[in-house]
């Protein structure tokens, strides 16, 4: 009976060393199952981030999808047929082209402001030359819209209650 027991124990002994090697990537196959505590053969968070220890650069949008954005919004608010809409897209790349050039040379801050003041003001010589006299005008309009921020719908309710209370 004493040898029973003895053979049970053994056994219950060699399957639980084998059950605990196995947690820790010792088991289950050559190079481990799981690697220990479940990483799954993959490198933990911080020594991913060793590695790349180089941040990465935000990927640079294209100017031709700045425009065309700019573009979808002006087109029906100034009118613009085809032959304008082509024609002023491509000054505006041109213009955003040159935007990312000066926002690389190495300039002080008013010059980088002086920069981009002459640049606006030559591309909207540019734009104005494509356009009619009532085009302008709507031209016109559509820049300044575009400077005021918009403001949230929330915040006209809330004035809105604000003079409603004030008038009662």
């Amino acid at each position: 009976m004493k040898t029973t027991y003895k053979f049970l124990a053994t056994i219950i002994i060699l399957i639980s060393i084998n059950t605990v090697s196995a947690q820790y990537g010792n088991g289950y196959g050559g190079n481990g199952y799981g690697n220990g505590y479940g990483n799954n053969g993959r490198m933990s968070q911080m020594g991913a981030m060793n590695q790349n220890s180089q941040p990465e650069k935000p990927k640079e949008i294209p100017a031709e999808e700045i425009v065309a954005k700019y573009m979808e919004d002006m087109k029906p608010a100034v009118g613009l047929d085809e032959l304008q809409t082509i024609a002023i897209t491509n000054v505006l790349v041109e213009s955003v082209n040159s935007q990312g050039r000066i926002t690389k040379l190495n300039l002080s801050q008013e010059d980088l402001m002086n920069e981009y003041k002459a640049l606006s003001e030559n591309t909207d010589r540019k734009i104005i030359n494509f356009l009619s006299k009532e085009q302008k005008d709507k031209y016109l309009t559509f820049k300044e819209e575009i400077k005021q921020p918009k403001k949230s719908k929330s915040k006209d309710k809330k004035k809105n209650k604000t003079s409603e209370n004030k008038d009662k």
